[in-house]
C-alpha cells in the first residue's frame, strides 16, 4: 500500500509539473500545448496507461491514458529519470520487507 502512495505522490508531481510548463512569462507555451496534446492522443490510442503497471485502476479507464499522455508529453529523458525514482521505491521495500 505504502508503494503505490509513493508512486501516485511522484506521478501526482510530475503531471504538476507538465501543467506549470504549459504557462510561460507572457502568454502559452504552444510547443509545450502541442507535446501535450499528441502525448494523450497517442496514449489513447494505444491504450497506454502507466498506473496499470503498478495495479493502479482508475474508475475512468480513460483518465489513466490522459495521465499518461501528460507524463509521456515530457519526454525519454524525464521518464527515464521517473522510472529511475519509482525503481528506488521498490528496491527500498525490498530492503526493509527482508
Amino acid at each position: 500500500m505504502v508503494d503505490k502512495l509513493l508512486i501516485v505522490a511522484l506521478f501526482t508531481e510530475s503531471i504538476w509539473e507538465t501543467i506549470k510548463l504549459i504557462k510561460k512569462e507572457k502568454g502559452l507555451n504552444t510547443d509545450r500545448i502541442g507535446t501535450i496534446i499528441i502525448g494523450i492522443f497517442i496514449c489513447i490510442l494505444a491504450k497506454v496507461d502507466f498506473f496499470k503497471l503498478f495495479a493502479i485502476n482508475f474508475s475512468v479507464e480513460y483518465f489513466g491514458y490522459i495521465l499518461t499522455g501528460l507524463i509521456v508529453s515530457r519526454g525519454s529523458n524525464f521518464l527515464h529519470d521517473l522510472f529511475g525514482s519509482i525503481d528506488k521505491i521498490y528496491q527500498n521495500q525490498k530492503k526493509e520487507s527482508k
